[in-house]
């Protein structure tokens, strides 16, 4: 099973670079996927091009890479959708969210969410009460953490193997 990530809005795949050597170092074929820059739309044919050649892979990403893998998967199921630090609003617009998560309650595999609970894009009582439209979710939510994760993203990755070896299952 490969795993495919793209990143936040604000960095490219080099931004992604300890997420994809921490979970190789886990055992997981993982690998990163250049978005354009731009709206999510603008981003969504990469992601499905790569669900059409490859229904099995688990997509997700950082952030926005995260918000257009899901975008993804609400069109074409992978295996599973991995979401770190997804966007559910824009900062200091909480009432955002419920656009940011229309597309929800189309994606049937399983998903897991990693998110800080000092992030200023998801505040957690939000995002508890969102992940209500996805049927097979998954949600942790990290201590002290912000909307990059730093010393918390070791624990991240962990927890993001353990799930993903439930898949192979």
């Amino acid at each position: 099973m490969r795993v495919l990530l793209g990143p936040g809005a604000s960095k490219g795949v080099e931004g992604l670079k300890p997420h994809i050597e921490g979970l190789r170092a886990r055992g997981v074929d993982a690998a990163a996927l250049e978005l354009p820059r731009g709206s999510a739309e603008r981003a969504l044919p990469v992601f499905l091009k790569e669900l059409r050649a490859d229904p099995e892979l688990v997509v997700g990403g950082h952030s926005f890479g995260g918000r257009v893998a899901g975008m993804a998967a609400a069109e074409v199921t992978p295996r599973g959708l991995l979401l770190l630090s997804y966007p559910l609003h824009p900062p200091g617009k909480p009432e955002q969210w419920r656009e940011r998560t229309a597309h929800w309650s189309r994606i049937e595999c399983p998903v897991l969410l990693i998110s800080g609970d000092r992030d200023q894009f998801a505040r957690i009582d939000l995002l508890q009460g969102a992940v209500n439209q996805l049927p097979r979710h998954e949600v942790h939510v990290l201590p002290g953490a912000g909307h990059g994760f730093h010393r918390e993203l070791e624990q991240a990755l962990d927890i993001a193997a353990r799930w993903l070896s439930t898949l192979t299952a």
